[in-house]
């Protein structure tokens, strides 16, 4: 197996987690899309993403270096980090383009994300409500203001490609290879420095650098851990929510396709998240031989307790047999977490064979 698909769903309970761009008032909304003719809150990959680097630099990861290129606000801008993948985890799980200066005849450095995240929509439609605010103390004339909150079930996708991370793919004279684009100079020189032993592979049909394998396993470890503990979000001092994942199903595939798309979604009757074991049933079936078991699922206790029993039930002999494990998200995240540290899923790292 190659990838590892899953699903994570959060609950918002009078939150703000996602602000959006206020258009001249004095009203902070947050971020929301009209489908069908009714409001959907969401929570932006960017924002997800943010929260997860974030976490994992308070669990101790040293973060690439940010900075701020280009003209002012409004013009052409720039930001980069080091995008140095070697040596900072998150350029390498996350990604990241550099564009060099014209002037300086620099070249375009960029890296295409090994870790993929959809946009966390609202399930099921839901209207923001507007909290209208006074700040009066110590001034003659009051400040109004105002923003947005609302109560929601958020969801979306998640893939991890594992065998390219710490795996970078050098340009051919053709430009082949550049969605993991490294310099094999930069490459080799900065692993050598570092004492990380980067060795030279063939990697899907190009030329590459990859890390020590201890490498890897570490920061998929990380990535994991930090999604146990997640934390982050917007208006926290009016509208403190947890966000830890309310549920997060995951399992190895062969390819890069989701079987949990469809098997945890909105509920027909408006009831928030559902998470269907006859869908999910149906499409282990269509998809035998390329997915490894478990289908391991974190569900927190108290979050749709009705439909955890209703998917216990429906999918007994599963569960039964091991196929399909369900637990806490953080027990469940961290023991993966582990389980990859100690070298029990290295398979996982390469290539199925074809």
């Amino acid at each position: 197996m190659a990838y590892l698909a899953g699903k994570i769903a959060l609950a918002v309970s009078a939150g703000a987690p996602n602000n959006g761009r206020g258009e001249n008032t004095t009203t902070t909304p947050v971020k929301k899309a009209r489908i069908r003719g009714q409001w959907y809150p969401y929570v932006s990959a960017q924002a997800f993403r943010r929260w997860l680097r974030d976490t994992m630099t308070d669990m101790g990861m040293v973060a690439s270096p940010t900075e701020r290129v280009g003209k002012a606000q409004g013009k052409a801008q720039k930001a980069n980090t080091a995008a140095d993948p070697i040596r900072y985890a998150d350029d390498d799980l996350f990604g990241y383009m550099k564009a060099g200066a014209k002037s300086a005849d620099e070249a375009t450095t960029l890296r295409d994300t090994p870790f993929m995240v959809g946009t966390f929509m609202s399930v099921e439609p839901a209207r923001p409500t507007e909290d209208f605010g006074v700040m009066s103390r110590g001034v003659e004339e009051p400040v109004l203001h105002g923003h947005e909150f609302y109560t929601a079930d958020l969801a979306a996708p998640f893939l991890l490609d594992l065998p390219r991370v710490g795996t970078f793919t050098l340009p051919t004279s053709r430009g082949g290879g550049r969605p993991n684009y490294l310099s094999a100079d930069a490459a080799m020189n900065i692993a050598q420095a570092v004492s990380m032993g980067a060795e030279a592979i063939t990697f899907r049909g190009h030329a590459a650098v990859r890390l020590p394998l201890e490498v890897r396993r570490d920061r998929v470890a990380m990535l994991l851990d930090a999604l146990a503990e997640l934390t982050g979000g917007a208006k926290k001092a009016l509208h403190y929510g947890d966000r830890t994942p309310a549920l997060v199903a995951a399992l190895p595939m062969a390819g890069g396709v989701n079987p949990l798309t469809f098997a945890i979604d909105g509920s027909s009757d408006g009831g928030g998240l559902a998470v269907s074991g006859k869908v999910l049933r149906q499409e282990l079936e269509a998809w035998q031989g390329q997915w490894e078991t478990p289908v391991r699922f974190g569900w927190r206790p108290g979050f749709q307790d009705r439909n955890r029993k209703e998917f216990e039930h429906d999918l007994a002999d599963l569960i039964d047999a091991g196929q399909v494990v369900i637990g806490h998200p953080r027990s469940m995240l961290r023991g993966l977490a582990e389980e990859i540290r100690s070298g029990l899923h290295d398979a996982w790292f390469d290539d199925p064979a074809r």
